[in-house]
């Protein structure tokens, strides 16, 4: 690499120097290059070690570093491109290097070839670029992350004055339009990757601004009855308003696509009849077809007789006056519901009420929108499954119609759990643990059940709710099948009927089994698995009250349960 300047003879024969200094220097192919740099001979030194760097760069196929990149950035556009041109920097890192507002410009048109209403271009372009500027972003390596965040959360702060700041929701659409336009820089081949790909949007449902309210089927009613009977509102007669919320709520369609209709977007041929949005005016961008109800096409067929067929239906105000057009009418709906009061009372208590208001005492606000969610939810209310309401609603997603425009009331919660079982019903015969005698099993602590034995345990030997209790806290499950009514207690005279022999061999099975239970001293108390463990587990020395005081151990439990009761299997 060598700097130079430059020299040239004039008109008069005379040898004179450029002005400019030049660098020379060999690509990545060998080839000879000369740049013109800057009047400044130390300027022009220091461009040609940086461009000695990026034809390393080019030999090795690396990408320049964030330092060598944003030198790039501040080179004259012209000098850029001849770089560029030579095939020393990528194409992407030329188009990296112009300024946002170049690019911004290029997103716009990309924007509006791709279909996008003006609306949607203006106010997407403006959203980033009130970002982009507010930052200080000049160029696309200037574009952090965090500098959006910290943006976005003191937008987020009130006022000096008391003003609320920018809402959660607000701030979610900034990202969603900065990511949108980093996303298109790479797929553009002008970016290698986008800075704020990882951001998130924040939970809008803890800073609702504008919660749309659906209105109940009584309040529709009336609506429509006030606007059939009321004045001339924003060039809008009474009967084109109530044929205008009628469609509205029965089909869902948006104020744009209500207003791209015509009389040729109406087939009643057949059934049932449908109407049809051009794609130019759907949100989706594509024509979709609603079938109507047969009920309403017969209306809008008389109300059609006397249209062109290419004539607009509804002569419709500006967008900011819809709403202001339906609150007078819901006004006038209300004014005529409270005056139809019988007394006193009732006039004070639909006063109160929230019963045709356009902003409730939850703070839920009634507009022109609010009729979509009003036929999102009707269509709930009526059990038509989520898909068809999806379908219907033309929405992407089954979480927006379910979650975003299906609304319910808390009469209607109520409705619903009476679908739940009624336990508050009388009870059914409590079933009873007994032996052979039919007395129930008294349930309780070791005490409370030694008690109730001794209680039990008289002259005359019917101790046997004693014993089945007993036996039932102490024994295992194959002993506490069951208790014989004869059992005797020592020195009682019945004894058992079978053999001594067959008598004495279960005793022993039954000891053997007592004894592999008994656990060393300190210890966890030993289970048998599925058997009935001991109920008192971290109690090593529970007393029995009664004749005798024994500490119950597995042989004691064996010893006490051959004294006071015989157990049949």
């Amino acid at each position: 690499m060598r700097v130079f300047r430059a020299t040239y003879k004039d008109r008069d024969g005379r040898k004179r120097e450029a002005e400019k200094w030049y660098v020379e220097f060999r690509d990545g192919n060998e080839q000879v290059r000369r740049l013109p740099g800057f009047t400044d001979k130390q300027q022009t030194e220091t461009l040609g070690r940086k461009i000695d760097k990026l034809v390393e760069c080019q030999c090795n196929k690396e990408t320049p570093g964030r330092e060598l990149s944003a030198w790039l950035e501040t080179l004259p556009r012209r000098m850029r491109e001849t770089l560029g041109g030579w095939g020393i920097i990528e194409g992407r890192t030329v188009a990296a290097s112009k300024p946002l507002s170049e690019h911004l410009t290029d997103f716009e048109a990309a924007l509006t070839a791709k279909g996008a209403t003006q609306r949607h271009v203006e106010q997407t372009v403006g959203r980033v670029r009130r970002l982009l500027e507010a930052c200080g972003f000049v160029h696309w390596s200037n574009v952090a992350a965090s500098a959006v965040v910290a943006k976005l959360a003191e937008w987020r702060q009130p006022s000096a004055e008391g003003k609320p700041g920018m809402s959660i929701q607000t701030a979610n659409y900034h990202v969603q339009t900065v990511k949108q336009f980093c996303k298109w820089m790479v797929r553009d081949g002008r970016a290698t990757v986008s800075p704020v790909e990882h951001l998130t949007r924040q939970n809008a449902e803890t800073d609702r601004r504008c919660e749309r309210r659906a209105l109940a089927v009584e309040e529709l009613r009336r609506l429509l009855g006030a606007a059939s009977t009321g004045p001339e509102r924003f060039g809008m007669a009474g009967a084109d308003r109530t044929m205008l919320y009628r469609l509205a709520v029965e089909t869902g369609l948006r104020s744009s696509e209500l207003r791209s209709l015509t009389r040729g977007s109406f087939d009643f041929r057949i059934e049932p009849a449908t109407v049809t949005v051009a794609a130019g005016y759907s949100k989706r961008r594509r024509d979709d077809t609603l079938p109507l109800r047969s009920e309403t096409a017969t209306l809008l067929r008389a109300f059609l007789a006397t249209k062109l067929p290419a004539a607009r239906m509804f002569n419709l105000p500006r967008r900011e006056y819809l709403a202001e057009m339906l609150r007078a009418d819901l006004a006038d709906a209300r004014a005529a519901w409270l005056k139809e009061a019988a007394t006193d009372a009732e006039q004070v208590e639909r006063e109160q009420s929230d019963f045709l208001k356009d902003t409730d005492a939850a703070n839920r606000v009634v507009d022109f929108h609010a009729l979509r969610h009003c036929f999102i939810s009707n269509l709930a209310r009526g059990g038509v499954h989520p898909k068809l309401a999806q379908a219907l609603a033309r929405h992407s997603t089954i979480t927006l119609t379910m979650d975003r425009y299906t609304h319910t009331v808390l009469g209607e919660q109520s409705d619903a759990l009476a679908a739940l079982p009624d336990l508050s019903g009388p009870m059914g015969e409590q079933q009873r643990a007994t032996g052979t005698d039919g007395r129930a099993v008294v349930a309780g602590s070791h005490a409370e059940r030694q008690h109730v034995e001794t209680e039990g345990s008289g002259a005359d030997g019917e101790g046997d709710a004693g014993r089945l209790a007993f036996c039932l806290a102490f024994s295992d499950s194959e002993h506490s099948a069951g208790v014989r009514r004869d059992a005797a207690l020592p020195g009682n005279a019945s004894r058992d009927a079978e053999p001594d022999k067959c008598r004495v061999k279960r005793e022993k099975s039954r000891d053997s089994r007592q004894e592999n239970q008994a656990r060393p001293t300190g210890l966890e108390p030993a289970t048998t698995g599925s058997t009935v463990r001991y109920s008192n587990q971290l109690s090593y020395g529970p007393v029995l009250r009664g004749e005798a005081n024994y500490t119950v151990t597995a042989r004691g439990v064996a010893r006490v349960a051959r004294e006071r009761a015989e157990v049949v299997v």
